[in-house]
């Protein structure tokens, strides 16, 4: 049994199978070419999105806590901080919340999930608005056409910051790897470095990592190493902070949202 790389068209061999929400057996695949793992087409994911968020995505919070420290500092380094950002798969908008509390200018877009946490600040993607830079974490496992995917995602930037675990060297079997998310079946699309660059590649862009989680997508002729230092380098967020320190847009949002200067 195999079916062709939905990144690179290499043939990918059945990998393995395994147990989805607890009662569908589903088939997994590994090109030999780029090494990318996909599962077969997902009949369960309505099913699988009866809630958004799955309940087993404990670490939401911290998460977005801890990459808009990530974003601050990529954004203060890389590019222009007082342009427009946008947060693509957004989830409940607590990420952008969080950005435009740190001063820059963030809008969210999800067309699954309720906006919470920004109201008032979901981005129209029917115009013609560009952004700096786009942002999506946890998504790019989610995708079950990557490349049709980012055909969209790339009208909006040129830029993408995003989260997403790269495969180990050794792949592991789907028993072992938690992040395989069997017990939801919302992760359809697992990631090599190889795998990365051919859609980096096929999109003329330039594609940067930490070889873990981070990554870039960018137009920018950015350094490979400096990247890299500067993710390493973000638990030193607090301190860049004390030396960018920006004004938070809480003020003038309440006013836009309300029509009123806060007390």
């Amino acid at each position: 049994m195999k079916i062709n790389c939905k990144i690179c068209t290499s043939t990918s061999p059945l990998f393995a199978q395994g147990i989805v929400l607890r009662k569908y057996t589903v088939s997994y695949f590994k090109c030999s070419n780029c090494g990318f793992v996909q599962a077969e087409e997902p009949y369960w994911l309505r099913e699988s999105y009866t809630q958004v968020i799955n309940r087993s995505d404990i670490g939401l919070v911290s998460r977005n806590l801890g990459m808009a420290k990530v974003a601050q500092s990529v954004i203060l380094r890389l590019f222009d901080a007082d342009a427009k950002f946008i947060d693509y798969g957004g989830g409940y908008g607590l990420f952008v919340r969080l950005m435009r509390d740190y001063g820059f200018d963030f809008y969210r877009y999800d067309k699954f999930c309720d906006n919470i946490f920004a109201q008032g600040f979901d981005a129209d993607t029917t115009s013609d608005t560009r952004y700096e830079l786009l942002t999506a974490f946890e998504v790019f496992e989610h995708l079950q056409d990557p490349i049709a995917e980012l055909e969209q995602i790339l009208i909006l930037s040129d830029n993408i910051l995003f989260t997403t675990m790269l495969l180990p060297r050794k792949t592991p079997k789907l028993d072992v790897w938690s992040y395989y998310g069997l017990e939801h079946g919302q992760h359809l699309s697992f990631y090599t470095v190889p795998a990365l660059s051919i859609i980096a590649k096929r999109f003329s862009l330039r594609f940067l990592s930490d070889g873990t989680s981070i990554h870039l997508l960018t137009k920018n002729n950015i350094s490979p190493l400096r990247f890299r230092l500067l993710i390493k380098a973000h638990y030193l967020t607090a301190f860049l902070e004390g030396l960018w320190v920006r004004k938070s847009l809480i003020p003038s949002d309440y006013k836009r949202l309300t029509g009123k200067d806060p007390s």
